[in-house]
């Protein structure tokens, strides 16, 4: 049973973001390791595959380094008006299901979930809003549920992939 001044908030994170979202636009690139960011000494990885990071590569590394790393990663310069586009789409999906949420960032979200566990169960909606935004958009997604007790630093967690 939960408290009345519990929360249940779920953190959920588009994966890989911009790597994903030109995956749906050229299969070609799945499971190989893809860098986003300018192709330059000067550059920076904005976001890369989970194949790229295999061998080490990070967010925000400089690209010089990650090609060091990995010389056959498909470099691409990205698109963020369409990185927008999906981003819209689901938040458009994440405000049809649930009454509050935060959107962070392009690909981040905080969730609040409370109250739904004497009717339907937190982890069921989250799991369920997480299927939705695949089914719909294509986007791997993944999630992380924490109740958390009102002024309190941390909670129980959960983690959903």
């Amino acid at each position: 049973m939960f408290a009345r001044d519990q929360r249940t908030i779920a953190h959920l994170d588009l994966d890989s973001f911009f790597v994903s979202v030109e995956c749906l636009h050229d299969k070609s690139l799945l499971g190989k390791p893809v860098l986003i960011g300018a192709d330059s000494d000067r550059g920076v990885v904005a976001s890369c595959s989970y194949e790229a990071r295999k061998v080490g590569i990070r967010s925000a590394m400089p690209m010089r380094m990650a090609k060091q790393l990995c010389p056959e990663a498909i470099i691409l310069r990205g698109n963020s008006g369409e990185y927008m586009e999906k981003s819209d789409e689901v938040t458009e999906i994440i405000r049809e299901k649930v009454p509050l949420f935060e959107k962070t960032s392009v690909d981040e979200f905080y969730v609040d979930f409370t109250g739904t566990e004497k009717f339907f169960g937190a982890m069921k909606l989250a799991t369920e809003l997480r299927q939705r935004i695949t089914a719909k958009t294509g986007l791997p997604n993944s999630f992380g549920l924490e109740h958390q007790q009102d002024g309190e630093q941390g909670g129980h967690q959960y983690r959903e992939a």
